[in-house]
């Protein structure tokens, strides 16, 4: 089986080190390489295949969020994985928006980090609960404001069951056992509501089904 092949950026050599010791002791990751600082990261890009980047936002003179909006810019299917202390909305929704696919604190354990990065390997999201909780309040405090996509009754009824399992963080296996339906077919779904909806990712989702009362 080929390994998940690991990036590992953070500005802290103490940190490197460890993340360096946990991930390489399972025999489906792998570490290529280490970055303190964004230009770094993009240079060992140039150089090796990364599957994830397991991402800090404060890295010197350059910060997480700046370098994962270049990274998808440049290679797309690499997947970050956001790993910080810091837990506020602003901060939260910034790197998402920026393109991240998960986003762990680093008060968070062992298993937890594993599990983060091979839920983003297999092409789901991955949210701590404590961003889970902070994320729901940030968008249900923001201001109502006129949705530019369609209404609800212009998305087919398996639309609407798969945008609701998604608002509730289910990933796409969750959502396919649940209904029936392969995860091929759930990417499908979540790509056309994505076109329909004019929203840029999962947040987005969420947020309009929170305004439309849909969970």
């Amino acid at each position: 089986m080929e390994r998940i092949k690991v990036l590992i950026a953070d500005d802290h050599k103490i940190v490197r080190v460890g993340l360096h010791g946990i991930i390489e002791r399972e025999s489906d990751l792998e570490v290529c390489g280490e970055a303190e600082n964004g230009s770094q990261v993009l240079a060992l890009l140039k150089e090796k295949v990364i599957d994830i980047i397991v991402m800090d936002l404060d890295m010197g003179t350059t910060n997480g969020i700046d370098t994962t909006r270049q990274v998808k810019q440049l290679y797309p299917d690499v997947r970050v994985l956001a790993l910080t202390m810091h837990e506020d909305q602003h901060s939260i929704i910034n790197m998402l928006q920026a393109g991240a696919s998960g986003y762990l604190l680093k008060n968070a354990g062992r298993e937890e980090l594993l599990s983060a990065i091979r839920s983003l390997a297999e092409g789901n999201h991955y949210f701590s609960h404590q961003v889970s909780a902070s994320l729901l309040q940030a968008i249900t405090a923001m201001n109502t404001k006129e949705v530019k996509a369609t209404q609800p009754d212009k998305l087919t009824e398996r639309e609407i069951e798969v945008l609701r399992l998604i608002a509730q963080e289910f990933s796409n296996s969750e959502i396919a056992d649940k209904l029936f339906i392969s995860v091929r077919t759930v990417d499908t779904h979540r790509r056309n509501l994505l076109d329909k909806l004019h929203v840029k990712n999962t947040v987005g989702l969420v947020k309009y089904a929170i305004e439309k009362a849909l969970i």
